[in-house]
């Protein structure tokens, strides 16, 4: 099956009413963005640096809860020659945290008519349980091919041997959440890790860099063929992020330098005019960054049936 046929539904029970997944074509390469559900966390985690009356119109303008809303989290697949490469794997199981409304990635794959079987690499942009759990649920391993590689920064992998807590501002239960399941996720997986340290040209046109900041080894993805561009930013640009770039994520171990990287590539984005998809930007997550002033704003693309 094409990904340009699979953002038409098949047989979708009714807990599928709502779209889940989304199909793109840049130049010859396929992508398919894919919910896994969403998150539903402290809004405080949007700025935890923001005056909180600051915070409070910014979410009042948006028509947003004050207290918690539900956070989009969003995987790709790309198919380009003989590769189908999964950016990210999503939540995978809850680790008693009360996120029972994400890891939906495996059934939704699944529904696409997309065989775990098929995927030939999966690319990481980091090491946040919410990015690889997906890999960890029980029976997934199975399902994925002996000679799957893995590709991740190699400063991501040295950085969750002993990770440094200091600078986030998490809801409790997290931080041992995302350590106990990035242990678990490099113990099982190690021998199919594919470490590269600033880019890596994963097929032709799907080069993985480095930038950090929201963890040392964070890393974006980046696509071109035909003139066309995408980039998918995992965690670098949050909803926020484009009216106030500026503050800090809960989940940045280095709110700082994630700063200094969002306002970077939010630049180099609005130049470009590439489109830009996002881990926690609303589903499907597809658009463009044009310059506002001393910011930046989020021009959503026109959904294509």
């Amino acid at each position: 099956m094409g990904l340009h046929n699979t953002s038409h539904p098949g047989k979708a029970g009714l807990e599928e009413l709502v779209p889940s997944r989304y199909a793109v074509r840049i130049g010859e390469i396929d992508v398919l963005v894919i919910s896994d559900g969403v998150l539903p966390l402290p809004t405080e985690m949007l700025g935890h640096n923001a005056d909180p009356a600051t915070r409070a119109a910014w979410l009042g303008d948006m028509f947003l809860p004050a207290d918690a809303f539900d956070w989009s989290l969003n995987v790709v697949l790309v198919r380009t020659g003989d590769q189908t490469i999964l950016i990210d794997a999503g939540l995978g199981l809850d680790p008693n945290l009360n996120l029972p409304r994400a890891g939906q990635l495996v059934k939704r794959l699944d529904s696409a008519g997309i065989d775990l079987a098929s995927v030939t690499d999966v690319v990481l942009t980091h090491l946040h349980m919410d990015h690889i759990g997906g890999l960890v649920v029980d029976g997934v391993k199975d399902r994925l091919r002996p000679d799957l590689r893995i590709h991740v920064a190699a400063a991501e992998v040295k950085f969750w041997e002993s990770p440094d807590f200091t600078h986030v501002h998490m809801p409790q239960g997290f931080p041992d959440a995302l350590r106990a399941t990035a242990k678990r996720f490099v113990e099982e997986y190690r021998s199919h890790l594919r470490q590269f340290d600033d880019q890596y040209e994963v097929a032709p046109g799907v080069v993985v860099h480095r930038t950090g900041g929201h963890t040392p080894g964070h890393s974006v993805v980046r696509l071109a063929s035909g003139g066309d561009r995408l980039t998918f930013a995992g965690d670098a640009v949050f909803a926020v992020g484009f009216d106030h770039p500026d503050w800090y994520n809960g989940f940045e171990h280095d709110p700082e330098e994630a700063a200094r990287v969002r306002v970077r590539l939010l630049t180099e984005l609005a130049a470009t005019g590439e489109q830009l998809v996002a881990t926690h930007l609303p589903f499907p997550s597809v658009g463009r960054v044009a310059v506002d002033g001393d910011a930046f704003r989020w021009v959503p693309a026109f959904w294509d049936y």
